[in-house]
């Protein structure tokens, strides 16, 4: 084996040595400053990885089990940049427990490491070990608050729906492999393209593959274990669970689908239609009924990802593609920026996470609520912010190329559209709290600390100016051609 392919796969090499380095560093490091020496390095290390994303070049290695296109690398680097928001935003809370502080990077690292490898698979075996690299790694930061039960049960739950999708996901990929009797993407596509119909087999090795990978994306009827995850992990790795995790399973099933099961669009088309009414319609009613901000967020993030799905449906890869990665950017700002406001809320307020704990937080907390509305607005898609752009090009995408019967395609998106009106209902109870209810006892007036003035900062820019910046839209559409 030729060991200098390993210099191809630069962005996964450079997570390896980042790994590398924060694991002596968490070692070698004493005193009292450790925990947020550790979070300044591990954040410069970050921003060295994002880099490497940026010089990475499209390349095949391995035999064809690693396959990366410029998609990928844009996909890589805007997940990365997520990961940065995380860190920056976690600091505080990690320096309340110093003696895991270099645990927490490193399992962050490692998660995003698997999913690199996710998306740059063109083997099914290297994308299940992509996967489980990715799982293992964030049960450990679901179950991180140990002592504390909610945390606990969020991991127990966490680790039970991973194990069940997996194995899941395994035995509808071993029906491929007995169908087609290889696992490279190319080879598994060139078989089904020769096929005038879709065996039985191929046909189950599908279902059993979506619904292993619905699980990861938390589409409906696969979302059940969300909402008691994302309240019961602690807040940052709520936030980097529902954007990034779900950014990178998203974007690999669309790669996936088109790269191998393309000849069986008829059939999935049809999964995807069913799945993406009933994700964002169900979870949009849930939405309403919650009083916890974290289950609030939880089936926000059902519905959104229903959205993204919005973009798999098309019969354009370059428009789909496109779409797909520019949703995920706007929706990792957003998302991050209401996270970041609900972190420093729940450790410098009351501890709550409590919708009515929010009633008249801009009476002491002005700029906070500003900021978090901003980021609601862009969530619902309310024009002029980001949101609304990344849906309106989801739409476009979902429409795109369905020359014969569309009519299902623009049905799907209807109700998508629809749904957004009652999407802006439900972020605005939130507004109506902070804004417009009166209590007697409102959360306290407190100042934030610099790395969620930074975190938040990142995520405003972000949200103002990634819809009105077009060269961003075209940089990846020009990056996503086949």
């Amino acid at each position: 084996m030729n060991y200098g392919q390993f210099l191809y796969m630069l962005p996964e090499v450079t997570l390896v040595a980042v790994l590398v380095i924060v694991f002596f560093a968490d070692l070698l490091m004493k005193g009292e400053s450790k925990a947020k020496s550790l979070g300044i390095l591990t954040t410069l290390l970050l921003c060295g990885a994002l880099a490497s994303c940026f010089m990475a070049q499209p390349v095949e290695a391995f035999g064809g089990m690693y396959v990366t296109t410029k998609a990928a690398n844009i996909m890589k680097l805007i997940l990365t940049a997520g990961t940065i928001i995380v860190v920056v935003m976690a600091q505080p809370w990690v320096e309340t427990a110093r003696r895991l502080a270099g645990e927490f990077y490193m399992l962050v690292v490692s998660t995003l490491l698997g999913m690199y490898f996710m998306m740059s698979s063109g083997h099914f075996l290297m994308f299940f070990l992509g996967l489980e690299m990715a799982s293992v790694p964030m049960a450990c930061l679901v179950a991180f608050d140990k002592y504390k039960k909610q945390s606990a049960e969020a991991a127990a739950k966490y680790i039970l729906v991973a194990t069940f999708s997996s194995g899941v996901m395994l035995f509808g990929i071993s029906f491929i492999y007995a169908a087609s009797g290889t696992l490279y993407y190319g080879d598994v596509f060139m078989q089904l393209d020769k096929l005038y119909v879709a065996s039985p087999l191929h046909l189950m090795g599908l279902a059993f593959f979506f619904s292993g990978l619905g699980f990861k994306i938390s589409l409906v009827p696969f979302h059940f274990w969300t909402a008691d995850t994302y309240e019961g992990a602690p807040t940052p790795v709520t936030g980097y669970l529902s954007v990034i995790s779900k950014g990178a399973a998203a974007f690999t099933l669309l790669v996936i689908l088109f790269r191998v099961f393309e000849p069986m669009r008829e059939y999935y088309q049809v999964m995807l239609y069913v799945v993406i009414v009933l994700s964002i319609t169900i979870a949009n009613l849930f939405a309403i009924r919650q009083q916890e901000l974290k289950r609030f967020m939880a089936f926000s993030s059902i519905s959104q990802a229903g959205y993204i799905m919005l973009a798999v449906i098309s019969n354009d890869f370059q428009m789909a593609t496109t779409a797909l990665i520019y949703y995920v950017l706007v929706y990792i700002v957003a998302n991050m920026a209401v996270f970041t406001v609900i972190n420093v809320v729940e450790h410098k307020g009351q501890g709550s996470t409590l919708m009515s704990a929010y009633d008249g937080f801009y009476q002491t907390n002005p700029k906070l609520a500003f900021l978090m509305t901003l980021a609601l607005f862009s969530l619902a898609g309310i024009p002029p912010f980001a949101g609304m752009f990344s849906k309106f090009f989801v739409f476009m995408a979902g429409v795109a190329g369905h020359e014969q019967a569309p009519f299902w395609a623009y049905f799907v998106v209807f109700i998508a559209l629809v749904n957004t009106v009652v999407s802006l209902y439900y972020y605005l109870l939130i507004v109506k709290a902070m804004y417009i209810k009166k209590t007697d006892s409102p959360l306290p007036t407190f100042q934030s600390d610099g790395n969620t003035k930074t975190a938040l900062a990142i995520c405003t820019v972000g949200i103002a100016f990634f819809g009105v910046c077009s060269f961003i839209y075209d940089w990846i559409y020009a990056s996503a051609a086949i």
